[in-house]
């Protein structure tokens, strides 16, 4: 084989297995920052991964949050009106987090079923419901105060 075109084989195996290496890196980094939504019936029939950041999300259950007198921390149960799954948080939690409103939670599911979070998002006014939520709540045939299935995304949109 001529030198010359030995060379130019090296130089394009060279890239080769650098561009493959580089989009080795970049999968490798995108599969670890993506956060899968489950609701409390995923959570609750176990589809859900045992720690690995995911988003869970539904309705605040009425009479579930319950806070410490020393610390932070929070624990509530979010529903889907199929299944309940209980939420752990440390921190000072949004100014629109109540009873009986949408929230959506990042954090990691433990052994226990507890998904310990370290986000919690709520709703940003009185019509807004993260879409999946929306979703999630129109599957088991409970969307809260007869709001129409279309309403939470229509205001997502605006």
């Amino acid at each position: 084989m001529n030198p010359q075109r030995k060379k130019r084989l090296f130089i394009i195996l060279g890239l080769l297995v650098g561009v493959g290496v580089a989009v080795g890196l970049a999968l490798s980094a995108l599969q670890q920052n993506i956060n899968l939504f489950y609701n409390p019936t995923q959570i609750a029939a176990g589809e859900a991964p045992l720690d690995a950041r995911i988003r869970a999300g539904g309705m605040v259950k009425e009479g579930s949050v319950v806070r410490s007198n020393d610390s932070l921390d929070v624990d509530f149960v979010v529903t889907d009106y199929a299944a309940d799954v209980t939420i752990r948080y440390r921190g000072i939690l949004p100014d629109l987090f109540r009873e009986g409103q949408g929230i959506v939670a990042l954090g990691r599911l433990n052994a226990d079923g507890v998904l310990v979070a370290d986000e919690v998002l709520a709703k940003h006014d009185e019509n807004y419901m993260p879409p999946e939520v929306t979703q999630a709540l129109e599957k088991s045939g409970k969307l809260p105060g007869g709001m129409p299935a279309a309403a939470g995304q229509t205001e997502a949109a605006q």
